[in-house]
């Protein structure tokens, strides 16, 4: 089965809300400053979804551990 580009995009997106919210709270514990951690949480936001998309559709152009399979849907 193949999958489209836009859920690569909503499952990065998923993702990176968890990785996020995980990376703000560690910048804010580490050092104490609530804008320096917003600061740390876009960057990681913004960039770390470029990465995930483009690793995604990287990895969905390598047959390894791919099988063929039979029709998703039959009458």
């Amino acid at each position: 089965m193949r999958e489209k580009n836009y859920r690569s995009l909503v499952k990065s997106l998923s993702y990176r809300i968890t990785g996020t919210v995980a990376t703000f709270i560690i910048s804010f514990v580490v050092t104490g400053e609530l804008k320096f951690a917003f600061s740390i949480m876009g960057v990681d936001f913004i960039s770390k979804i470029a990465i995930f998309y483009l690793h995604e559709r990287l990895w969905n152009r390598i047959k390894f551990g791919k099988v063929q399979g039979g029709p998703e849907y039959e009458i």
